[in-house]
């Protein structure tokens, strides 16, 4: 007999089994896929090839582009592949790596945005001492850090899907495998999972969101006492980033920090989450940023001259 744990394949229902919907959310998440994938790189390449790399700031916000590409791809694909075809099944183990991936990239992202917050805490609170504290090597355990939390914050929750038994229904109400869906369809109790889930991505989502809303009111409060030129620089930098922490925390809290069930309006919110904040992201950052404008016309630019030049 199969073993219950081990169900062979789920089949997920997706957004709508409408045809025309279905080949225009196809067209539509290609077409959000792309501008993600070219904006993150483009980020990505102009960082590591200027100088900015060398600023705290710059080489979070390129470990940000990163966790954007790796999050993002690994539920993207799968969805626009599935809208293309037709099918929806995916594999028991691709769907636990899906739990795995999400949390993990996910939850990294998170610690990253708060290691950001706090470099721009110390350069606007503390700058006599920016250089200082905002070392190379404290940067580096902030970024190892992060990994290190989203290890922690991930390896829980795929252990505590591995656990449940999947005997009955194998269909999961969603585009990806997340796991509110999945504790629906188990055949067990799972209040008791359900409670230490909301507990451990609730608490994650909220106290990562309070700790960057305090920084930021101590931030403003500390802006008070800079000159007007220096006030509109800190607050372009930080409204980028303030920017970007309400479109991805939003719907994450109201996706995890709640009674464990599933409500139709799970997957709108996960859109946002999943594809609509990372594809953004690049573009909050270089259109608000005259440095990062001048770092990627400078990279470019000259790779463009160069290549001219050599033919």
């Amino acid at each position: 007999m199969e073993d219950q744990r081990n169900t062979s394949e789920f089949i997920l229902l997706g957004l709508s089994n409408d045809q025309n919907i279905q080949m225009f959310c196809f067209v539509l998440f290609l077409f959000c896929y792309i501008i993600l994938l070219v904006g993150n790189l483009l980020i990505l390449v102009s960082i590591l090839c200027s100088p900015l790399f060398n600023q705290p700031m710059y080489y979070f916000l390129s470990h940000l582009s990163s966790m954007d590409i790796c999050y993002t791809s690994s539920v993207t694909p799968k969805l626009i592949g599935d809208l293309l075809r037709g099918t929806k099944n995916i594999s028991y183990d691709n769907c636990m790596l899906q739990v795995f991936a999400m949390h993990f990239f996910g939850s990294t992202e998170v610690f990253i945005l708060t290691a950001m917050a706090f470099d721009h805490y110390v350069a606007i609170c503390k700058p006599l001492h920016y250089m200082i504290i905002m070392d190379r090597t404290k940067c580096n355990l902030l970024v190892l850090a992060a990994w290190a939390g989203g290890a922690l914050h991930s390896f829980p929750q795929l252990s505590m899907m591995i656990q449940l038994p999947f005997c009955g229904s194998t269909e999961i109400d969603h585009y990806f495998c997340d796991i509110f869906p999945l504790l629906k369809i188990a055949c067990t109790d799972t209040y008791i999972t359900g409670v230490l889930v909301v507990a451990n991505s609730g608490l994650v989502a909220l106290v990562t969101f309070v700790v960057l809303f305090v920084s930021y009111v101590i931030i403003l409060f500390t802006l008070r006492n800079h000159s007007a030129e220096g006030r509109h620089k800190a607050l372009s930098t930080c409204g980028s980033h303030i920017t970007v922490v309400i479109i991805f925390f939003g719907p994450s809290i109201f996706g995890y920090l709640r009674p464990p069930t599933t409500y139709p309006e799970d997957k709108i919110f996960a859109l946002f989450y999943t594809i609509i904040a990372p594809m953004f992201n690049p573009l909050i950052y270089t259109l608000r940023n005259t440095e990062m404008k001048h770092a990627m016309r400078k990279v470019w630019c000259q790779r463009l001259f160069s290549k001219e030049a050599h033919n």
